[in-house]
């Protein structure tokens, strides 16, 4: 079983699309619609990982046609570990269940020996907790964003930029043609 649910990878890779506009002259926001659509996700899905990084201060909802969603700081600013706990909360990586007061030798009658300090399982669980949460932290959306640019060839690039600015124009021009209706 995985530490964290999928939600994590999901709310990463949509809040990566924002990343990647960031600092351009066309930074327009991305609707949540377009978002899912991009990758074949239930769009109330996307929305509920937007309103979970919007209520962590993460990203910023814009009204209106071209409407959507920005990144709330620059992408250096915002960590993986920012992520994880807007999507999953700040849930500990083990949760201990004191079994060692289990003991069929304690007959029911704990001896306080047996649950003096912290359990040496929980402490080196707490350790590598600890030691993943730092990792999360130090690596930031601009990193991955720089990954992914290094990575993904330029013309799936340019695709994918093209596809969100026509979405965006789509959306435009329709609701020009209701207005003059």
């Amino acid at each position: 079983m995985s530490q964290f649910g999928s939600a994590v990878e999901y709310a990463l890779h949509c809040i990566l699309y924002l990343a990647r506009m960031e600092g351009t002259e066309e930074g327009v926001a991305r609707s949540t619609r377009d978002i899912a659509e991009f990758q074949n996700l239930s769009t109330d899905y996307v929305a509920k990982l937007f309103t979970r990084m919007e209520k962590a201060g993460l990203v910023t909802a814009t009204e209106g046609v071209r409407g959507g969603f920005r990144l709330a700081r620059e992408a250096e600013d915002i960590s993986v570990l920012d992520v994880v706990d807007a999507v999953e909360g700040p849930k500990p990586l083990f949760q201990c269940r004191d079994i060692r007061a289990n003991c069929v030798l304690f007959d029911g009658k704990r001896p306080s020996w047996s649950s003096n300090g912290v359990c040496g399982i929980h402490a080196v669980m707490l350790q590598a907790d600890a030691a993943m949460r730092d990792s999360l932290a130090q690596n930031n959306l601009a990193q991955l964003t720089h990954h992914v640019i290094d990575v993904v060839p330029l013309a799936h690039q340019k695709a994918t930029h093209n596809w969100f600015e026509e979405r965006g124009a789509a959306r435009g021009q329709s609701h020009r043609a209701q207005n003059e209706r």
